[in-house]
């Protein structure tokens, strides 16, 4: 065992963001992946933006609202798909290496945790949608402080419930600047670069960088 615990970040993660669009794709029409893509930028947007105000929404509103807009912005008007696509935000698909990644480090004696800005009921039904319930010891949502990540309160959620200094976190983020945030914070970070995407802020660099987290196991 590496460390004492692996916490992971859940929306883009664990699990694809994208693959709720991906499943009614044939139904979006030519614009769905600009409606994934601003689908999820304007939820993160809305979540920063609502910190900085204090005027806090849970995660399923502002998934919601920003799902409203990216529709608006392709003019797409149809009350039904609308429906079904946040229907299938609540049973998104993990990523392939997850169960595998998630159970052997589990075996290895670490404790594992979710540390998400999504809502307890959206994060309760994408871990039983994935058949993750024996394996994520605990699930950590912003919702108690009311405000979302980077904030440093929504890190020390970990810290405080799980009773560990800072530096015996591994923390995975596949958002660089969720890295930036629990670096700051004093999280060992390791950003899951799944993308390839350039770096960001060089003043708060992760510990470790990889194309998955399936690489957390030789790392």
């Amino acid at each position: 065992m590496r460390h004492a615990a692996y916490v992971f970040d859940a929306y883009g993660t664990l699990f694809d963001v994208h693959a709720a669009v991906r499943r009614l794709a044939e139904r979006v029409g030519p614009d769905a992946q600009r409606l994934s893509d601003i689908w999820r930028a304007k939820q993160l947007e809305y979540s920063w933006v609502r910190t900085l105000m204090g005027a806090y929404q849970d995660f399923w509103a502002l998934t919601e609202q920003s799902l409203d807009f990216a529709m608006a912005a392709v003019r797409l008007d149809d009350p039904a798909l609308r429906a079904d696509l946040l229907a299938a935000y609540w049973t998104l698909d993990c990523y392939p290496e997850v169960p595998h990644v998630l159970r052997t480090l589990k075996a290895s004696g670490a404790r594992l945790a979710i540390l998400s800005n999504g809502s307890p009921d959206m994060l309760a039904a994408a871990v039983r949608s994935a058949a993750l319930e024996n394996v994520i010891d605990a699930v950590f949502s912003v919702d108690p402080v009311r405000r979302f990540k980077t904030d440093p309160a929504v890190y020390d959620l970990v810290t405080t419930g799980w009773r560990l200094y800072p530096d015996a976190v591994s923390f995975q983020s596949s958002n660089r600047w969720d890295i930036a945030g629990a670096g700051k914070f004093g999280f060992r970070t390791v950003w899951i670069n799944r993308n390839a995407q350039p770096d960001e802020y060089p003043d708060l660099p992760p510990h470790l960088i990889l194309p998955s987290l399936e690489g957390l196991l030789t790392a």
